[in-house]
């Protein structure tokens, strides 16, 4: 029987499961090679650790890989129930946290690479994370979307290291108590953007619908966010948190260096500060995560169901 040595922890109740030891052998070549034969010739290594039975559909995997540059200190592919992310902040923090679990990280800052670009974290102790994120933008502002059930709503295009349509709460409360109308009003939201084929830059797909609300309680903003896969988000989401702060940077809302706290639907909150570099906006996301288990998942040859349960 084969197995997989995983390390599982969640980041303000959204769980990570991160492959220590025993996947597939990618090749040698550039982490964009080895991540094209991830998708390409071992797509079961996903559905295995992220579908039914093995796990929940809300689980993100990330594959700890050896870096391109040797100056950097660890890269990572990200995936989940439906297909690949470029980044993934909740993971990112996920994964320091279990490296500094396992004795590879001590407190201090590191370089890890993602499909999308290097990111930093600091290792702050205790498994609290600040992920310098790639650089983030809005493409367009008051983009009109029909969705059914809802009319006609306007939010903005951004990017935070995914493609995410940031739209106000319309009148639903981003409380858990309403998850069910929040998902239905996202998925009529992701449905019109694709409908109307709208899309981000490059043409690429919009796949994260992030409603954005007002703050109280100590929290500058509150959200929810529906991912690809129709999962939500159980953190504020880091590449969620950080297409938000560019947003707020770019309408005057935000200034350099101060502090914006986000609350997620679960009540857990993520701090978010952008620094202007080389003239780019890098967004810092600080959160905490927990190493919640460690195991081998284990392929019986006898199993039906050791690749996952497919859609």
């Amino acid at each position: 029987m084969e197995k997989i040595r995983v390390i599982d922890s969640h980041t303000a109740g959204e769980p990570t499961r991160l492959v220590i030891s025993g996947a597939p052998d990618l090749g040698g070549g550039s982490l964009a090679e080895r991540f094209a034969q991830l998708r390409e010739n071992y797509d079961w290594l996903r559905t295995s650790l992220c579908l039914e039975p093995r796990a929940s559909e809300a689980a993100v995997g990330a594959l700890l890989c050896e870096p391109d540059d040797p100056h950097n200190d660890a890269a990572v592919i990200f995936f989940n129930n439906s297909g690949y992310l470029g980044m993934c902040g909740h993971a990112t923090i996920g994964l320091v946290a279990t490296l500094e679990y396992l004795g590879r990280m001590n407190v201090g800052e590191y370089r890890i690479e993602t499909p999308v670009g290097v990111v930093g974290a600091r290792l702050h102790g205790n498994g609290r994370v600040t992920v310098s994120n790639v650089a983030s933008y809005r493409f367009r502002k008051d983009v009109a979307v029909e969705a059914e059930g809802y009319g006609t709503v306007k939010g903005d295009i951004a990017w935070g290291g995914n493609w995410f349509f940031l739209v106000r709460d319309p009148g639903i409360g981003l409380r858990k108590a309403n998850l069910e109308k929040l998902m239905g009003f996202s998925k009529a939201v992701r449905k019109g953007l694709e409908t109307a084929s709208i899309r981000g830059d490059d043409e690429a797909e919009i796949d994260h619908v992030e409603v954005v609300g007002e703050g109280g309680d100590g929290v500058d903003g509150r959200n929810f966010v529906l991912c690809p896969g129709a999962e939500y988000d159980r953190s504020p989401c880091g590449t969620g948190v950080s297409a938000k702060l560019a947003c707020l940077y770019s309408d005057g809302d935000l200034k350099e260096g101060e502090v914006w706290l986000q609350a997620g639907i679960l009540g857990g909150v993520f701090e978010g500060k952008v620094h202007i570099v080389n003239g780019e906006l890098i967004p810092q996301i600080t959160g905490e995560a927990f190493v919640s288990a460690e195991s081998y998942i284990v392929f019986s040859p006898c199993d039906p169901y050791r690749h996952g349960i497919h859609p």
